[in-house]
């Protein structure tokens, strides 16, 4: 891609409409020094010396399309308690549009980490299935909402935020939208008709089992795609990059040598790429190799962490 090409995407990238939804969650990071063993019991003492609040889930994928500029809605279900006022002031704070469903009694989705010289030393996860009400609501809300934006976002986490996911595929596929699904669980009849999935290793072999040659890979990935009518597969491989499968092509995109300091949320990074991108109507090979340079960036940070539009193309909007 030419140096004007690059900035005239980067430039489109603002009229790039997102629309996520999913399992919202907040991360929480107690950061700090461990010197001394508990004379309680056989683990570290962590002295906290600062403490982070993030978004999690599909409000990372919401917020790292924000971070490159696209104008992006987040639908999904949050608590009534202090956890779900933080997502919504980190939400307004990044310029995301909160189509958001309150249900009183049931605790936001936390995930809270003790790190220590860098290093975590255990997770925390505080999390309760939504009511069949709110994740009701929540359909109610993204089919009023969908109109305004161009793609969208599934980002399951198998929290109950996606149990009508079905529904939201089909009703951004009449509306003649693309619709990517970030999936999980080993059931993808539930993502019929998806523009695009993004498994990674582990979650593909859940669903097709274990390949033994790259051949054996290939044939297993497009019986799947074909057989729940896909339009294309992108296998995300860490280290040994990324795979798309298409009826045209398997394009295979290598990993960038990077240092690799926390995988957390690098799924929800390329996802979020990838729809922005395509929204501003970008072929999927270029956003692919776009996404896989962003997994690679993402990797090299601590936590959930996003790109900016100056880290993945070089230059400023």
């Amino acid at each position: 891609m030419s140096n004007a090409s690059s900035a005239e995407r980067i430039l489109d990238l603002s009229q790039a409409r997102v629309l996520i939804a999913g399992d919202i969650m907040l991360d929480r990071y107690l950061f700090g020094s461990a010197e001394r063993i508990s004379p309680e019991a056989p683990v570290p003492v962590v002295l906290v010396r600062k403490t982070e609040s993030r978004l999690g889930g599909a409000a990372n994928v919401a917020r790292n399309a924000a971070s490159i500029g696209a104008k992006v809605g987040l639908v999904g279900i949050i608590g009534d308690d202090e956890p779900g006022r933080s997502v919504d002031a980190l939400l307004a704070e990044a310029c995301i549009a909160r189509h958001l469903e309150i249900e009183p009694g049931r605790p936001t989705t936390v995930k809270q980490r003790v790190l220590a010289q860098q290093q975590q030393l255990l997770r925390l996860d505080f999390e309760q299935t939504p009511a069949q009400e709110a994740v009701d609501a929540s359909l109610e809300t993204f089919e009023s909402v969908l109109p305004n934006y161009d793609v969208a976002v599934l980002s399951d986490y198998g929290k109950g935020g996606l149990a009508n996911v079905a529904r939201k595929i089909a009703l951004m596929r009449a509306a003649g939208k693309k619709v990517l699904v970030d999936p999980k669980g080993e059931d993808y009849s539930r993502y019929r008709g998806a523009t695009l999935v993004t498994p990674n290793r582990a979650e593909l072999r859940r669903v097709v089992g274990v390949w033994r040659t790259e051949a054996d890979l290939h044939i297993r990935a497009q019986n799947l795609r074909r057989e729940l009518s896909f339009e294309a597969l992108l296998l995300t491989r860490s280290e040994e990059g990324m795979t798309l499968f298409t009826e045209a092509e398997v394009l295979h995109v290598q990993a960038e040598a990077r240092e690799v300091f926390d995988v957390s949320g690098a799924g929800d990074t390329v996802a979020a790429v990838l729809a922005v991108l395509l929204a501003t109507g970008m072929p999927l090979k270029e956003a692919v190799q776009h996404a896989n340079r962003a997994g690679g960036i993402v990797v090299g940070k601590l936590g959930t962490a996003t790109v900016t539009r100056e880290e993945l193309f070089g230059t400023a909007p």
